[in-house]
């Protein structure tokens, strides 16, 4: 299982990377840290700045065919600049075309409702995106993790770092689930 993990060169939550990161990992998945620009990430703890990570890819080279699922870690910052970058959204866009499966936790989803990509979908975020993903046609829940199946692929949404355990739970269950390739149990 590959995952691509989106985000800007900084502004992500340290821990909303690093823990679903790990969960990839130790379920013997291939975690791949895919920004908008060369170097490295500068995670943030709230406002504190935090680690820096590795990029290994950049989304101008990337391609949605090429990972079984996305995971779209949070932070203010982070999804804010992502959806001011055509090809970030171009790219969130293409997962759901292809009907891949994709995580958003805390702020991310902002990043899905430029992507046009929550219209019919359930999901939750943090609360101050409530209207945002309201106003783009999608019904929001205040639940630790929501799975929706509107569509073909399945849409993990979470609200925030208190919820990484249901998160990490939720998503690892349907990435593997529809994993391409994978036989139906």
């Amino acid at each position: 299982m590959r995952v691509a993990f989106l985000m800007a060169p900084e502004g992500v939550e340290e821990v909303e990377l690093t823990e679903p990161w790990r969960a990839v990992r130790d379920a013997g998945g291939e975690p791949v840290l895919i920004s908008t620009e060369r170097g490295r990430v500068q995670a943030f703890r709230h406002l504190d700045r935090a680690g820096t990570y590795p990029v290994d890819a950049l989304v101008a080279g990337s391609t949605a065919e090429d990972y079984d699922a996305l995971v779209l870690p949070g932070g203010v910052a982070n999804p804010d600049a992502l959806r001011t970058d055509e090809q970030a959204v171009a790219f969130v866009r293409h997962f759901f075309g292809l009907g891949r499966p994709v995580a958003a936790i805390c702020h991310a989803p902002w990043t899905l409702v430029e992507a046009d990509v929550v219209r019919g979908r359930t999901l939750t975020s943090w609360p101050s995106l409530r209207t945002d993903i309201r106003n783009a046609g999608g019904r929001w829940e205040d639940q630790p993790s929501v799975v929706c199946h509107a569509a073909p692929g399945a849409l993990i949404t979470s609200r925030k770092p208190a919820d990484l355990e249901a998160f990490c739970e939720a998503f690892l269950h349907e990435f593997e689930a529809q994993r391409p390739g994978r036989l139906a149990a």
